[in-house]
């Protein structure tokens, strides 16, 4: 079994920070990409920033210069600095990472239950 688990969302007013974080634990034999997607109400899931097991991050056009994505492999985790947030940042961010669970098994997607992000005055 592999759970991601996430942490650090809230409430926050426009222009404050939030740091979200993402561990997995479990059966790992080793992680490719992590990241991090969004879903605003009546909106579909959207990706919002990943990073590469060596360090390689790509980001959506909204969130550049806002956010950072980042990772700690010996923790198996992964996080996103968010800051100058703004009211259309709301939304549930899932954290998302490729999973090797041994030699014998291809990687597979796993999803975290994801965290609320709200922001408003």
């Amino acid at each position: 079994q592999v759970q991601l688990v996430e942490s650090g969302g809230g409430l926050v007013q426009p222009g404050g920070s939030l740091r979200l974080s993402c561990a997995a634990s479990g059966s790992i034999f080793s992680i490719n990409a992590m990241g991090w997607y969004r879903q605003a109400p009546g909106k579909q899931r959207e990706l919002v920033a990943t990073i590469t097991s060596g360090g390689i991050t790509n980001y959506a056009d909204s969130v550049k210069g806002r956010f950072t994505i980042s990772r700690d492999n010996a923790k198996n985790t992964v996080y996103l600095q968010m800051d100058s947030l703004k009211p259309e940042d709301t939304a549930v961010y899932y954290c998302n990472a490729e999973i090797r669970r041994g030699l014998g098994f291809g990687p597979r997607s796993y999803w975290g239950q994801g965290t609320q992000v709200t922001v408003s005055s």
